[in-house]
């Protein structure tokens, strides 16, 4: 296993390439000579640096072609830092590429010293912001769990930590698979309740006949096999968070229910007449869209009202630019660390 790191060299002249890969003989170094091969290694070992001629076949003479895979390292690993590497008639190109993220520009012919000294401050720029990511992650736990680097997420992030430590009822929504509950708990670990339960009821995966009792209890002999009292799981979240799952899949009755709960703070369970005293922050979740559901009827307006007092739209993954690598890649380690591996990139069929 080659223990150097990696440094993806995007170059289609056939000696550069070779005088770049003995240059820098304490990388390991990819040669790439045009932008398939380019985007192929950057999702295979994924490069904390890269070098990147802008004059690429089809169009050698001009800079489109590497400012075009410019745009898509920026976009697929933003946090990689691309050094451009030009002619000298074409410094205005590197300017530009500059100004649209590139790390650094470096002009032809090339003197190894000076651009081994820029590689290696752009990994020693890498390495700090690796670790700075490290010691917010180890300094806001409750948040670890949601693996994210671009933008839209980070803005996200920031505005949980706002309104984690209040009282009001949040709303989630996103299609299935965003992470909804992983959101849902760092808001819990983030207040002043996270010491108490959470829990969290799928409308979706319980029969309704069962989720009213699984909700609000019930005592014993109120129907045929209550053998016993019984708590509901809002009972159990009492001092608590309580996160409710998909529930545009509520229905219309135990809506009323619901709604009525949110405005007394109090519940019956089944078959009993005391109303019991809940305290619980309530976050709810759905894929759906509950207002064209109240359009038609199969919403209550009021309870929406009721568990939007703040709301957040969770991007699916495709919409998240760069977050695809940087969650393979936190896979990638954990996988090698649990079968005590030492892998650090991806083959051509796993890419």
């Amino acid at each position: 296993m080659d223990d150097r790191k990696v440094l993806l060299v995007i170059e289609d002249d056939l000696g550069l390439q070779k005088q770049l890969k003995w240059t820098f003989e304490c990388y390991q170094v990819i040669i790439a000579g045009n932008k398939t091969e380019a985007i192929a290694a950057l999702r295979r070992y994924m490069p904390s640096v890269v070098t990147l001629d802008l004059g690429l076949p089809p169009d050698p003479a001009n800079a489109s072609v590497g400012l075009e895979i410019l745009i898509d390292i920026l976009k697929l690993a933003p946090t990689t830092k691309v050094i451009v590497v030009t002619g000298n008639d074409d410094r205005e190109n590197a300017v530009f590429a500059v100004a649209m993220g590139a790390y650094d520009f470096y002009q032809k012919p090339i003197d190894g010293d000076v651009l081994n000294l820029i590689i290696k401050r752009a990994f020693q720029l890498s390495e700090l912001e690796k670790e700075h990511l490290k010691l917010q992650q180890k300094t806001n736990e409750p948040l670890v769990g949601i693996i994210a680097s671009c933008e839209k997420m980070q803005e996200l992030g920031r505005k949980i930590e706002k309104i984690a430590p209040t009282k009001v009822s949040a709303l989630l929504l996103g299609e299935s698979g965003t992470g909804k509950e992983l959101f849902a708990k760092a808001i819990h670990g983030l207040s002043d309740r996270k010491e108490k339960p959470f829990v969290a009821v799928n409308c979706a995966a319980i029969p309704e006949n069962l989720l009213e009792s699984e909700l609000f209890g019930y005592e014993k002999g109120a129907f045929t096999g209550a053998s016993q009292q019984t708590k509901g799981k809002i009972e159990y979240a009492n001092k608590g968070t309580f996160f409710l799952d998909e529930i545009g899949d509520l229905s219309l009755s135990l809506q009323s229910k619901l709604l009525r709960f949110l405005q007394e703070r109090t519940i019956e369970r089944i078959g009993g007449r005391q109303e019991i005293a809940i305290d619980v922050r309530i976050i709810c979740a759905t894929h759906q869209n509950l207002e064209i559901l109240i359009k038609e009827g199969k919403f209550r307006s009021d309870l929406y009202y009721r568990i939007s007092e703040i709301t957040f739209n969770i991007p699916p993954l495709r919409e998240r630019e760069g977050d695809a690598l940087t969650i393979a890649a936190v896979f990638l380690r954990r996988f090698s660390e649990l079968n005590n591996k030492k892998i650090k990139s991806f083959t051509k069929e796993g890419q």
